[in-house]
């Protein structure tokens, strides 16, 4: 494989690279992009790249896949469905969590700052270390439980009000949008779940075809998985679905207190 070289249209400063927009463009925009790559041994940089809009698509993931083809190949994030509901591409979007897919490049004002998100270990340049995410998804158990044997030849069904009470929670794509928003996450990762997580602990106690919602509530009764959560909101905000984890968290608390009661 060919050595990469920069573009004759890039230099490099002391605070990063600098990728200019090609010569007559006229609508250009920039992007400050995170840079990181613990293979080499430096420090994280920003580096800056210049995107002629009117040669690129509307979606802040579009000026990623075109820098990353037309700049620097080198630039590393993830991507898959570009129609928000794979969550591959969720990163800091000018300060504020989202998918890179559903973000209009017009409505990001001034240059772009584009970072991982926050307070996760990074891979490389925008790539976040999910293993610790996964695994507490994991840990609550994210699928039907039951005990009493199926219906022979049948689903297990459920009436239409019972199925609506799903709604707000199947949608969530594990993002992490909403958890890597969270002070509480930022603090305390290593033990509260997280918005996300609890959220999808919501799912499965608010399923009516769930028989295991006594052992589900034995798992996230603790002071640090579920209780960390001080309801600031900041999930709401950021989730890309517009979904509401603080609300599916306050059921969870509600929950607990009834069986107390």
């Amino acid at each position: 494989m060919a050595e990469f070289t920069l573009p004759k249209n890039s230099k490099i400063t002391g605070k990063g690279r600098v990728h200019k927009a090609p010569a007559g463009a006229t609508r250009v925009k920039s992007f400050k992009i995170y840079r990181y790559d613990p293979d080499s041994g430096e420090n994280p940089r920003y580096d800056t790249f210049e995107v002629d809009l009117d040669d690129c698509g509307p979606m802040v993931l579009d000026a990623l896949i075109k820098i990353k083809a037309e700049q620097d190949p080198s630039l590393t994030f993830r991507r898959s469905c570009r129609e928000g509901i794979c969550g591959s591409c969720s990163m800091n979007l000018g300060g504020k969590n989202g998918l890179a897919c559903t973000t209009a490049i017009e409505d990001m004002k001034g240059e772009v700052r584009i970072t991982p998100l926050p307070a996760m270990d990074v891979i490389k340049d925008l790539v976040p270390d999910f293993t610790h995410f996964y695994a507490q998804y994991a840990s609550i158990k994210p699928w039907l439980q039951t005990v009493t044997p199926a219906p022979a030849g049948k689903e297990r069904l459920q009436s239409p009000e019972q199925r609506e009470k799903l709604d707000g929670l199947y949608e969530c794509i594990l993002c992490a949008c909403c958890s890597t928003s969270c002070p509480s996450y930022w603090w305390n990762s290593d033990k509260f779940l997280g918005p996300a997580i609890l959220l999808q602990a919501y799912r499965w106690l608010a399923d009516s075809r769930d028989e295991m919602t006594g052992e589900r509530l034995d798992a996230l009764e603790d002071p640090f998985r579920l209780y960390r959560c001080h309801t600031i909101m900041n999930c709401a905000n950021a989730c890309p679905k517009g979904l509401s984890p603080a609300k599916a968290i306050a059921e969870i608390k509600k929950m607990e207190a009834e069986r107390i009661i």
